[in-house]
């Protein structure tokens, strides 16, 4: 097993976090600075999400949902409507939210199938299911002097899943959007600031609470722009 999934593996299953650094991520994925640049182009190709316009956040997205074996095999589940448990986000009370699927260019992308890789090894570490459904959601948040730069405008929450995941893609002339995983009682466990791009942060979904705080444009003249990749995993019984 690859170390810097063993690692995470590790802090994962015992402490309940994680974040693996640019260089871990961007080894296991074969990948250098352009081969990354490719991979974050899609994230020119995204949609607005309505959802989050209602509490002034302007935050820009696609959605799918895999199947996926133990051995890494994925099959693109059909559209859907996205709904999180009523008891995990108390933004969207058990709400279905319809998005924009993901292009046909980022299916095809083998990063994906990396990425995926990656994260099922870290899974692994918290259940054995027969397969997993997983949630891919690539994300773009804006903050500028009219529109609040809030990648979680629900607060601190939970997906309902039992892996959750958040990769940085990109940012630019952003302060702030520092990342927080707590346990139930409230105590921090892990707060980091996603700097370098391909820094990944993993937690265990099912006893943490996680959130981010505001981007704020470094440039007032200029938006702050945060891109990231959030991917879940739970068991498909559990779907």
């Amino acid at each position: 097993m690859d170390g810097a999934v063993a690692r995470a593996r590790e802090e994962v299953a015992s402490i309940g976090a994680h974040v693996l650094p640019q260089a871990e991520v961007l080894q296991f994925l074969g990948l250098d600075e352009t081969g990354w640049a490719g991979f974050a182009g899609h994230w020119e190709d995204l949609r607005p999400d309505p959802y989050a316009a209602r509490s002034g956040t302007q935050r820009l997205r696609r959605y799918g949902r895999f199947v996926v074996s133990p051995e890494g095999r994925r099959e693109l589940a059909p559209a859907d409507e996205f709904r999180q448990p009523k008891d995990s986000n108390r933004l969207f009370l058990d709400e279905g939210r319809v998005f924009e699927p993901l292009t046909d260019q980022f299916l095809a992308d083998p990063v994906l199938d990396g990425l995926l890789e990656l994260l099922g090894g870290i899974a692994g570490a918290l259940d054995d299911p027969a397969r997993w459904v997983v949630h891919v959601h690539p994300f773009r948040v804006l903050g500028s002097a009219d529109s609040r730069g809030d990648a979680t405008p629900e607060g601190r929450h939970q997906d309902g899943v039992t892996l959750v995941s958040s990769l940085l893609v990109g940012r630019e002339n952003a302060a702030g959007g520092t990342s927080e995983v707590v346990d139930e009682d409230g105590r921090e466990i892990l707060t980091t600031t996603l700097a370098e791009p391909a820094t990944l942060l993993v937690g265990d979904d099912r006893r943490t609470w996680h959130g981010v705080d505001l981007i704020r444009p470094v440039d007032p003249g200029t938006p702050a722009r945060r891109d990231v990749l959030v991917v879940t995993f739970m068991p498909e019984e559990g779907r």
